[in-house]
This record gives structure tokens, sequence and C-alpha cells, in this order.
């Protein structure tokens, strides 16, 4: 299986890929090679820096020779005007690799900034935000750091590292029970030390899981919260509890407020608006 670090690699490889081509013609047309200079990373709107870290991986894919200040790091508020860093090299470098790296750090930021608005609605509570799979290909893992940034939790990766049975598999297993006592003997036969959420639509499937034991957190597939709150107190505890499904930034507090431990929302990487910046010359 592939690090991060490797995907990470890989998704820069395809980026510059579809972009430089076999040149950027406009910066060898009109730049010297010999030319040096320095360029800045201003902030344009408000919101929740992430990407800075990426940023550098970025530049020194491009040159190696291209010496990065920051003055502000992942997971920080910002405002327009701030200058979250400095970057000095050749200026061919600088302009090639800044397009890539302004997506790449405006799609995180504002996945940041959403999470960090998310989470701010359920202050005072226990109750973390989580995002999905509904991500960007190729750019999840990246997705999924923009969303620490902003103050939430991940939940799983990929399909790989946590063993989550929803309803299609419920219903093509044959039921709960049977979905359920699989998924554990899988893991046994397999070695597999793997966590075990179950997506529930009712009170007599919560009974039906507490009934079965063996699982890690019970997820509430579009429950109103009246219903969680129910749900809640019918698990009692003895497993982990989550909301997913028809919940928005208006009613995630009702939600939070019924006691569950975690809400998912699709939302923090699907519908997000990039945060603005640029990358000027100084």
């Amino acid at each position: 299986m592939k690090t991060k670090d490797e995907l990470i690699d890989e998704l820069l490889d395809l980026a510059f890929a579809e972009d430089l081509g076999d040149g950027d013609h406009t910066t060898l047309s009109t730049i010297p090679a010999d030319a040096m200079g320095r360029s800045r990373l201003i902030i344009k709107e408000e919101g929740v820096l992430s990407g800075v870290e990426i940023a550098e991986k970025v530049l020194h894919k491009v040159d190696p020779s291209i010496r990065m200040t920051v003055m502000i790091k992942d997971g920080a508020h910002v405002k327009p005007g701030d200058i979250a860093f400095t970057a000095e090299g050749p200026v061919r470098s600088l302009l090639i690799a800044e397009r890539t790296m302004l997506n790449i750090m405006q799609r995180m930021s504002g996945v940041a900034t959403m999470t960090a608005r998310y989470q701010a609605r359920l202050d005072g509570l226990h109750t973390k935000v989580l995002d999905t799979r509904k991500t960007t290909p190729g750019m999840r893992m990246l997705e999924k750091e923009a969303v620490a940034c902003g103050g939430g939790k991940n939940h799983r990766i990929g399909l790989y590292d946590m063993i989550l049975i929803k309803d299609n598999h419920i219903d093509f297993a044959g039921g709960i029970e049977k979905a359920v006592e699989r998924a554990k003997e899988y893991c046994r036969e397999n070695g597999k030390d793997l966590k075990i959420e179950v997506e529930v639509r009712s009170l007599d499937d919560i009974r039906r899981v507490l009934a079965i034991g063996g699982v890690d957190r019970i997820m509430f597939d579009n429950f109103t919260p009246e219903l969680t709150r129910e749900a809640v107190k019918l698990v009692d505890g003895k497993f982990e509890t989550e909301s997913s499904g028809g919940i928005t930034i208006e009613n995630l507090r009702e939600y939070g407020e019924a006691g569950v431990d975690f809400i998912s929302v699709g939302a923090l990487t699907h519908s997000v608006k990039g945060l603005d910046m640029s990358f000027k010359a100084f």
C-alpha cells in the first residue's frame, strides 16, 4: 500500500503533467534563465489557512533551490492582507509552480474554513464533525489534512482502514446480523484489527446491533434530531454514535445537542469554495 507522501508525489506529478506539458512557453520566452526573484503568498479572504506544508513540496518539486520563509502556519485564522510565506529563487521556477500551488492551497484552505465554521456550531458540546469519502479524486489525503486543520476529525481514509457496514452491505448480506458476524469473522481469519461501524435506519436496527455486539460505532442514517436523541439514550454509551445524512450547518447543533459523538458532513469536501489568495512578486 502506498504511503501518504507517495500519493501526494504522484498527485503533483499529474498536476504538473497536465499544466506544464512540454514547457511553460510564456515564461520561457519572456524571463531570462538566470533571473532571480521573490514572491509572497497574500491572503485575500478571511478563513483558515491550510496547505503551507504542501506548498513547499510543490515549490521544491519544481526547483529544490527555492527558499521558502513561513510567516503563518497551517491551521491559523487569516484575514485579507496577511502574508503566509515568501519564496525566493529562479523566477522561471516561481512562475511555473504558481498555479499548481495556488490550486492546492485554495482548495485546502476552503475545506479548512468550511470545517471550522461547522465545528464552531458545536462549541460547548463534546460532538465532533467528521469528513467523509466524498472527496476530490487524487486529493483525498490533502483534503483530509485540511479538515484536521479546520478543527474537524477524520473518518476512515478509504475502504482499507475501517469496516463501515452500510445499507447496501446489509441488504446484500441478508440482514444486520449476518453482515456484522461476517465482518467479525473476516477480521479474525485475516488477522485484521479494524474498527467496525454499522449504519442503522431505525431504533429496531439499533436494538439488533446491541444484541449482536462486537462493533465500535453505530451510525444513525437520516434520523431526525428527535429520533437521534432517542437513539443515543438507547445505545447508552455502549458504542460510539454518529449522525449522518440530511445534516446542514443550520440544523447541525440540534444533532449535537441530541448527544451524538460524531456528525459526518460530506459538504466539508464536496461543496467547498476555495479561499481567495495570490502569489505575487515583491
